[in-house]
């Protein structure tokens, strides 16, 4: 059967249409030979999501971004995307529009919500949401930290200003006298310390000096052992107890208690004495006066005078 040249560019015209068809499908990231789910969200700001965009669902690709649209009145933007049949969610799940990588790109993901609601269907509207972005974040850190350092940069401008006014030129050079003379100061300081190091070194008799110091230290250490080991405590007892005896001692003899308490009290004895004293004179001036009295001396025997008082005596 001999068909036409017509018949033969309308059958070869229709298979470049679809072999287009398919490749412009292709392209786009559609199998035409699949009926895929489609869905749609919303969003004010579409963060320059493109055509043909993996859809994923935690991180595994299920589908791809159909068409970007602008709605009516130039608000909000539609975003229509496919889903293979096999992959169910409820109509509460989320589509969320993310950052998928340093360089920026935007990627679709659906967060699957199993809440016990109804599965969605082809054609439903899906929850929109948009995640924040690297940079977003980037900037949320560092507008913060910006601003306390511009705040920084401002008082410290502040503060070297007002530094400027106080440190006048008669000002600065007080200052600079004052260091000046504290540098001096260190050095006089240093110098001091330098000898006394060198008579530590060279003088042997203070060396001799602190150690003899170490030494009577250590032996007051011992000293202080020995009296601590002691048992001074009982010690101070008795002797506290003997001065307790002794004050009644004393208190009884002031009372006149005893013989010696009567001798310190009494004048009896000290009147006795005296009288005896003075009859002893007496014998003894006496005896030197008229020795003859009392001593009878002589070889032939020799008869007693008898006694005569002296004049002295009879007066």
């Amino acid at each position: 059967m001999n068909l036409s040249k017509e018949i033969k560019t309308a059958i070869f015209a229709l298979s470049g249409f679809g072999l287009f068809f398919i490749g412009f499908n292709y392209l786009k990231s559609n199998d035409v030979f699949v009926r895929d789910n489609i869905f749609y969200a919303v969003y004010d700001n579409a963060e320059g999501l493109m055509v043909g965009t993996p859809v994923t669902i935690q991180g595994f690709q299920v589908g791809t971004v159909d068409q970007v649209s602008l709605l009516p009145g130039n608000k909000d933007i539609v975003v229509r995307f496919r889903v293979e049949k096999e992959y169910g969610f409820s109509k509460n799940s989320i589509a969320k529009i993310y950052e998928a990588g340093l360089l920026g790109g935007k990627s679709l993901a659906v967060a699957p919500q199993f809440d016990g609601a109804d599965l969605a269907q082809s054609g439903d509207t899906l929850q929109s949401a948009i995640a924040p972005g690297l940079s977003e974040l980037v900037n949320d850190k560092l507008t913060p930290l910006q601003e306390k350092i511009e705040s920084m940069i401002t008082h410290a401008d502040s503060v070297l200003i007002a530094f400027n006014t106080v440190l006048d030129p008669n000002t600065q050079l007080q200052l600079k006298s004052s260091i000046e003379n504290l540098n001096a100061s260190i050095s006089n300081f240093r110098s001091i310390g330098e000898t006394i190091n060198n008579s530590l070194s060279e003088n042997g008799q203070l060396l001799q000096t602190f150690d003899n110091l170490a030494d009577l230290s250590a032996d007051l250490s011992v000293v202080s052992s020995s009296l601590k080991e002691a048992k001074l405590d009982d010690t101070f007892e008795d002797l506290g107890s003997a001065v307790g005896n002794l004050s009644q001692i004393l208190d009884r003899m002031e009372e006149g208690e005893g013989s010696l308490g009567k001798l310190i009290t009494k004048d009896d004895l000290h009147l006795s004495l005296e009288q005896t004293n003075s009859q002893i004179q007496l014998l003894l001036e006496d005896m030197r006066l008229n020795p003859k009295r009392y001593v009878h001396f002589s070889l032939f025997g020799k008869k007693q005078v008898k006694y005569k008082p002296s004049d002295s005596q009879n007066e």
